[in-house]
């Protein structure tokens, strides 16, 4: 039971960034009904963001301000310099053919995954970089139940992962571009008809959405170091499914989906092999989509007549 308590909280904080993630894909999705595969390599520049802010700031070991001030510089970076990505991505790759079949975003957003994938490769080469947490936190400390412990890395990314999910349902809920995201979302023409300047929330919601890919990119380089140029792919494919697990277009979906894959991955890998993660977690994405097609929290679709 220690062994299954300590997985449960080290599965919770893998499902934090994968909900992240998600919350990206559900959020584009469901304003445009766009699969912005891109999303990925967003939330990989992100990590590559923190990093170098880090590195800028001393690094572990001799770090020029006190750690707390450089870890939110590292996610305030991180989180504007993917944001403003996005926007960019959805300006010169997704504006242009907002009116097109649904194909051609799709295998624009492909490309741009493959054209930021190999700039990062060509730019900062294929090496690892390491964030090297513990030489700067003191990773035996945090919080400690019994005999699960948690420490500050994993605790942190658990409260701001919960924290961000909070700040986005109030965003859509109770915001001006909450309001504008949920009329185009719903009905772009009517918006338009409406008042709503639709280049306007388009430029929001992709800030949004990439601004949390971010965030997930220094969340998985302070709990699991590493960060690398092809980093985004699977963990894109992740985010991906557990949105579609969750219910595309849902945001508590989005949350539920993350969280889901990652305790199931976290209990995999200590009970059967690490190899086989990746495996159940798209045998579980099938499974969802046989038995309830449009996601565990997903709603039918409205006819419009």
């Amino acid at each position: 039971m220690d062994l299954f308590a300590q997985q449960l909280v080290d599965g919770l904080t893998l499902g934090s960034v994968y909900a992240l993630i998600a919350l990206g894909y559900t959020l584009i999705y469901g304003v445009l009904q766009l699969l912005n595969f891109a999303h990925g390599d967003v939330y990989m520049v992100g990590a590559f963001i923190g990093f170098f802010v880090m590195t800028w700031l001393g690094g572990p070991e001799a770090a020029i301000v006190p750690i707390w001030v450089m870890i939110t510089l590292m996610f305030l970076a991180a989180m504007l310099g993917a944001g403003i990505l996005g926007v960019l991505v959805e300006r010169f790759a997704y504006r242009p053919l907002r009116d097109s079949p649904r194909i051609a975003p799709l295998i624009s957003a492909l490309g741009v995954s493959l054209f930021l994938q190999n700039c990062v490769l060509l730019l900062l080469g294929s090496r690892y970089r390491s964030y090297d947490t513990s030489k700067y936190i003191d990773t035996t400390g945090g919080l400690h139940l019994g005999p699960v412990s948690i420490d500050w890395m994993r605790l942190l990314v658990i409260v701001l992962a919960i924290a961000l999910m909070l700040l986005l349902t109030k965003l859509v809920g109770h915001t001006r571009l909450g309001r504008g995201m949920r009329a185009i979302a719903y009905d772009r023409e009517a918006a338009v008809m409406m008042g709503i300047d639709v280049d306007r929330v388009v430029v929001g919601t992709f800030f949004v959405a990439s601004a949390l890919a971010g965030a997930a990119g220094v969340m998985v380089g302070l709990v699991f170091f590493n960060v690398y140029s092809y980093m985004g792919f699977l963990a894109g494919l992740k985010g991906f499914s557990a949105a579609v697990i969750g219910g595309i277009g849902s945001i508590p979906g989005a949350m539920l989906g993350g969280i889901l894959i990652g305790v199931l991955e976290s209990f995999t890998a200590v009970y059967l092999s690490a190899n086989f993660a990746s495996v159940l977690t798209f045998l579980l994405l099938i499974t969802v989509m046989l038995l309830k097609p449009r996601g565990l929290l997903g709603r039918a679709a409205i006819v419009k007549v």
